[in-house]
């Protein structure tokens, strides 16, 4: 990969949006900050992505899952040329392209209880100028470890629902957890962190997440639809008028997912995270 020349490059004519917005004190704010994303899948890339265009100075992207194919219909940095790379590598070199300064840090592990927070480097009790956290991932208890850790702490951090099995962007929302709806994914967490975690089971929980408040649509297969699917049409019955199609998950390849709407969800968990590190 043939590095950008820094000297050609007029970082200042790049991110004068940013000082026009927030102001000159916000927008340094915005070029001093780490931001930690866990998981740089449909919902992460786009959050990463929007991040290093934004200008933040430093990156933690923590994901231990390789691109395939299945993943270009919404991944931001999954393309034929990056098909079997690490999704934290390929993330990295595109950021290299987008803001070359930006320092990117990558972890290749799946975030569980015993080993978070061991797995980055920061400053648990910095202000929210400085340190900032994104949970993009869709395992349950994986969640659950980041949620708990961020109320203790007090962490400048948000969660992300599922996407998978949404079609209307529109209806993406930024709430406390304790007013979520429509997402089997955070009302877990939800239940844990009051069963387990000493999370208040009245009023404002303080989690702020990234949801939708749209229906889950349930996977299925129109009848005749799956000779389209090559191998899969050997193994269905295509009698059957609806075949559903679905691991059982609660992620997106389970429920089926479209990039407007994991889009949306990334773009609004990096909006939320730039606003508060702004102030």
């Amino acid at each position: 990969m043939n590095q950008p020349d820094l000297n050609a490059i007029d970082l200042e004519r790049r991110s004068g949006g940013l000082t026009r917005l927030y102001g000159v004190i916000g927008a340094s704010h915005i070029r001093t900050a780490h931001v930690v994303v866990v998981g740089l899948g449909g919902v992460g890339s786009w959050a990463a992505e929007a991040l290093a265009r934004s200008g933040v100075a430093r990156l933690t992207l923590i994901d231990l899952d390789h691109i395939s194919e299945s993943n270009i219909n919404r991944q931001v940095h999954a393309l034929d040329t990056t098909l079997g790379q690490s999704k934290v590598q390929a993330m990295r070199e595109r950021i290299a392209f987008i803001n070359p300064i930006c320092q990117v840090n990558c972890i290749e592990e799946f975030v569980d209880g015993e080993n978070w927070p061991g797995l980055v480097s920061f400053d648990a009790q910095a202000s929210c100028h400085k340190t900032a956290f994104i949970d993009a991932c869709d395992q349950v208890k994986a969640k659950i470890a980041l949620a708990a850790w961020a109320l203790r702490t007090n962490a400048c951090f948000i969660s992300v629902g599922a996407a998978g099995g949404k079609r209307l962007a529109h209806q993406v929302d930024i709430e406390d957890l304790s007013a979520v709806t429509h997402d089997p994914l955070l009302a877990q967490v939800r239940s844990r962190l009051r069963k387990n975690h000493s999370a208040a089971r009245t009023g404002k929980m303080n989690v702020m997440c990234v949801f939708s408040r749209e229906p889950v649509t349930k996977p299925s297969v129109v009848q005749g639809a799956s000779v389209l699917f090559g191998d899969i049409a050997a193994k269905e019955n295509l009698s059957e008028s609806l075949a559903p199609q679905s691991d059982g998950t609660l992620n997106c390849h389970g429920y089926g997912s479209i990039v407007t709407v994991t889009a949306t969800f990334g773009m609004c968990a990096a909006g939320w995270i730039l606003n508060k590190i702004s102030a």
